[in-house]
C-alpha cells in the first residue's frame, strides 16, 4: 500500500513580478516568508518501517535553501519571473534527482495562497 508523507521547510526571500500589469503591487520589490511542503510517496519498507527517512528529505532540501533563503529570487537562474507557479516546478525539478519518490511540491507564498506542482 502506498503511503504519502510530507516535510515542511521555510525560507525568506524578496522578489518582484516583472510581467504583471503596470501599477500592480507585485511589480514592486517585496518579500515573502515562503513555506515549501515536499510530498513523497512510496511503499513502507518492512525492514525500516519507513518510506524514506525524513533526514534524507532534509538533506535534499538544504542545497536549495542555501540558494533561496534571504536572496532576491529574480537574480536566480530560471526564476527571472518568480511567481509561485514558476517557483514550485523549479524546486520540484531540483529535488527529483535526489528524491526519486518525490510526488509533489507545494509553495505557500502567504498563509492563504499556495501552488501545488506534480508531474504526471
Amino acid at each position: 500500500m502506498t503511503t504519502t508523507l510530507s516535510k515542511t521547510f521555510r525560507f525568506e526571500a524578496a522578489h518582484r513580478l516583472p510581467k504583471v500589469p503596470a501599477g500592480h503591487k507585485c511589480g514592486r520589490l517585496h518579500g515573502h516568508s515562503y513555506q515549501v511542503d515536499v510530498i513523497v510517496e512510496g511503499d513502507v519498507n518492512p525492514a525500516t518501517g519507513m518510506v524514506i527517512d525524513f533526514a534524507e528529505i532534509t538533506a535534499a532540501w538544504e542545497p536549495l535553501h542555501a540558494v533561496l533563503d534571504h536572496y532576491y529570487l529574480n537574480e536566480i537562474e530560471g526564476l527571472e519571473n518568480p511567481t509561485s507557479e514558476v517557483l514550485a516546478p523549479w524546486i520540484y525539478h531540483r529535488l527529483k534527482p535526489t528524491l526519486p519518490l518525490l510526488k509533489a511540491v507545494y509553495v505557500h507564498e502567504t498563509c492563504t495562497s499556495s501552488v501545488r506542482y506534480e508531474e504526471g
